[in-house]
């Protein structure tokens, strides 16, 4: 399994043009798009040849896959969907990587996508199918504590809140996904409180209460429904950690998770008063696509935007209708003003290297390396490269943000026979070079020999994080291995160990597989942990670890 992927308020005159710019877009992107034929009632929709549309899609789509299979019977479109975070797919269509694998993209928005020069001249046609705008869920308790359900309430006073240590929340890696994207980029630009987009000085003049906001993070993870499931996990005490009281997400996705029964007490959607950031879902050819897909395209996108359409889009995910004049589902809040975005490709960097080295709580990880004698040769080479692209090599992953971040704490622990001694590497705010410098050190003297200690190796890890001092950080276990543990405990007492860590703070573990390392066993770590289990075999493994970066 490879989990899969945004103003406050000014002046009243800056609120009224930003709204009349907004409503401008709007009816500008409708113009020619309003509501299509019924597709119940006619035929010529399914016109043509069956089609299958190769699409690469955010990873909350997965909804949609009832709507997509009565489109096909309809229309002829079968819909094969790849999942990846938006920004991560943002960097696959940047890099051509998409051509000729996908015909279409459908992510929560393009408009990452249009601040990279590469992946916006890779992009042809594009429908907007729903809309969701980003906002905070928390629990009915916390939100009545707080005095805010049923109360209009700033981005300043939620993150002031946060600052002050009143509530918790999770959110999702904005350099991996676009709900957390847009929150980053919403929250900033309504402390930063001029009616304009966010640029490179204001990321500067809001760093201090971002920073502050960002101290409430508890929980993160590289895509929305990772970030669910483990908000899920702590609610319902699946996980011992402490519950957290909020989750940042779509719209849509947050009632979808109230009706779902799933959670132990319902969440109070708030709608910053100042303005949110939100999905339109553009479902998007790409330039390199077939004749035949484009076609296959347009009369998908027809289909998904008819009148009858757009209310099961409604009925089945809660998401609000792309198309003009039909109304949003009745339990939804109104929605807010909707908040500039920033075009300019400079200021999106700064805004998330600046998240990643100053404004998030740092991480600490420990990257449990299997160097037993199965790894020698190729598999050695291959692990260690994958290591030193997070370091900033030139072997560097697909994207400047999986590598490791000023502040980050990175712990070494390879084992064979047993657990070797950890090294430990801590990369200065100021000058993280010296600590990129021993960490390639540590990687090249990595040397493969004897057996596989798996769970022993494990629980070394997890007693280290246990017993730092310094708990005011994101901790997590990566597990890389190629083969069967055959020496020291087992998988049952590897569990039971985790079930004696009691109230401990919980920590996910993400195995990695590599080689023939059992599956079977990998994903009951997963499970066990709260993590989640990578698949490298057949792929690239300096994109795994890029990949896991989301979650850390």
């Amino acid at each position: 399994m490879i989990p899969a992927p945004r103003r406050a308020s000014a002046l009243a005159a800056s609120h009224a043009i930003a709204m009349l710019a907004v409503a401008t877009l709007l009816v500008a992107c409708d113009a020619g798009q309003r509501a299509r034929p019924d597709p119940t009632a006619s035929t010529t929709l399914a016109a043509g040849s069956p089609v299958t549309l190769r699409v690469l899609a955010g990873s909350e789509l997965a909804d949609m896959r009832p709507i997509l299979d009565e489109a096909a019977r309809a229309t002829a479109v079968t819909v094969k969907m790849d999942f990846a975070g938006s920004i991560e797919g943002a960097e696959t269509v940047a890099s051509g990587k998409a051509d000729g694998v996908y015909d279409a993209v459908w992510f929560s928005s393009n408009r990452y996508l249009d601040t990279i020069p590469a992946a916006k001249q890779r992009l042809a046609g594009a429908d907007r199918i729903m809309t969701s705008p980003v906002v905070l869920g928390l629990r009915t308790a916390t939100a009545q504590r707080l005095g805010w359900a049923g109360t209009p309430v700033s981005w300043a006073q939620i993150a002031s809140a946060a600052a002050a240590g009143t509530f918790t929340f999770a959110m999702t890696d904005p350099t991996t996904s676009n709900s957390g994207f847009s929150a980053l980029v919403a929250v900033a630009t309504a402390l930063d409180d001029t009616g304009r987009a966010l640029d490179a000085a204001a990321v500067s003049r809001v760093s201090g209460p971002l920073t502050g906001f960002f101290r409430a993070q508890q929980l993160t993870a590289g895509s929305s429904a990772g970030l669910t499931d483990a908000f899920v996990r702590r609610m319902t005490g699946a996980d011992l950690g402490p519950a957290v009281d909020g989750l940042i997400n779509y719209e849509g996705s947050l009632v979808e998770l109230n009706r779902s029964g799933r959670l132990p007490e319902s969440l109070t959607l708030i709608y910053p008063r100042d303005g949110v950031v939100s999905g339109d879902y553009p479902l998007t050819q790409l330039a390199s696509a077939s004749t035949a897909a484009r076609d296959a395209q347009r009369r998908l996108a027809d289909y998904l935007r008819s009148e009858s359409a757009q209310r099961r889009i409604g009925q089945l995910t809660t998401r609000r209708p792309a198309v003009a004049g039909l109304q949003h589902p009745a339990d939804l809040g109104e929605l807010p003003v909707e908040l500039p975005f920033p075009e300019d490709p400079s200021s999106v960097k700064t805004l998330l290297t600046a998240y990643l080295d100053k404004l998030r709580r740092p991480s600490r990880t420990v990257y449990v390396l299997d160097v037993s004698g199965s790894m020698r040769g190729p598999r050695l080479d291959n692990l260690k490269s994958a290591l030193n692209s997070l370091t900033g090599t030139n072997s560097a992953p697909p994207t400047d943000h999986c590598r490791f971040r000023s502040r980050e704490e990175v712990l070494l622990l390879p084992f064979s026979d047993r657990p070797a001694p950890l090294r430990t590497f801590t990369l200065d705010p100021v000058d993280p070079q010296p600590s990129h410098d021993l960490l390639r050190t540590a990687i090249a003297d990595l040397r493969a020999s004897g057996a596989t200690a798996v769970y022993d190796s494990l629980v070394a890890a997890y007693t280290v994080l246990d017993e730092a001092v310094d708990k005011d950080r994101f901790v997590s276990i990566v597990l890389m291995t190629d083969g069967e543990s055959n020496r020291g405990r087992d998988l049952a007492a590897f569990k039971s160990y985790l079930q004696s860590r009691g109230s401990r703070q919980p920590v996910a573990v993400f195995p990695i597989l590599f080689g023939e390392a059992d599956e079977a066993q990998m994903r009951d770590v997963a499970a066990a942990s709260g993590g989640a289990m990578w698949d490298a075999r057949a792929g690239n493994l300096t994109t795994v670890f890029c990949q896991i970066r989301g979650y850390q």
